[in-house]
């Protein structure tokens, strides 16, 4: 069995496990957010965000910062219920062939005393300089964690699971839908949407989040 870690995953590691379908960045119905609205608390918090993005040099700070100062406020924003949105999430699955194992950078998902139990959304935070890789492998990699997680609870054959990756401010969703889960091969179908600067579209980006996550628990 192919034993794959998410920090280390390559897109040929995912290409030799699964049959992998992608699509490239373009507005998907899934990002048309418009009917979704913001609450005046968010639309105050977001305003704020977006004046402290505009003041910092963002591609100057650290990944650290960027995720205290601008990534995880978005991501509370989203939280509702028991939706609850984490930082540095265990993720491990088993699939007939290959097991992947790592930790998320963060999820939003439904959380019982502090531990997600049905992930949503999963997140790879995007290293940059000399340690800087493309994270569209190891995103594909949690998304297949999540859709498998998600199936072991749902047990739907067809599993439509939600990702982001960002780097520095900015960011990027993935939509994926995994099938033929307990095959030797699985499939993913990956959907891109183009990418959002929070400085500008930190309303566009709380909309996608909070759309993502109704759609999920429907």
């Amino acid at each position: 069995m192919n034993q794959l870690t998410l920090s280390k995953i390559t897109l040929n590691d995912i290409k030799r496990v699964v049959q992998l379908k992608e699509f490239g960045s373009r507005s998907y119905d899934w990002t048309l957010v418009d009917n979704i609205e913001l609450t005046p608390r968010e639309q105050t918090r977001l305003t704020e965000l977006e004046s402290t993005l505009d003041a910092d040099p963002v591609h100057l700070l650290n990944e650290s910062t960027i995720w205290a100062r601008a990534i995880y406020p978005l991501l509370q924003l989203s939280e509702q219920d028991d939706i609850r949105a984490l930082s540095g999430v265990s993720l491990q699955a088993t699939y007939q062939n290959f097991s992947l194992d790592g930790i998320a950078d963060g999820v939003i998902g439904r959380s019982i005393t502090g531990r997600i139990e049905v992930p949503y959304i999963v997140m790879v935070e995007a290293k940059r300089g000399i340690e800087g890789q493309n994270p569209i492998a190891q995103l594909y990699g949690e998304l297949l964690v999540a859709a498998r997680l998600n199936w072991e609870v749902e047990e739907r054959g067809i599993q439509e699971v939600f990702g982001c990756y960002t780097i520095a401010d900015s960011w990027t969703f993935v939509r994926a839908i995994v099938t033929e889960i307990e095959s030797d091969r699985p499939t993913l179908t990956t959907e891109h949407s183009r990418e959002y600067a929070e400085k500008t579209s930190a309303f566009k980006i709380l909309k996608i989040l909070k759309s993502i996550i109704q759609h999920s628990i429907q």
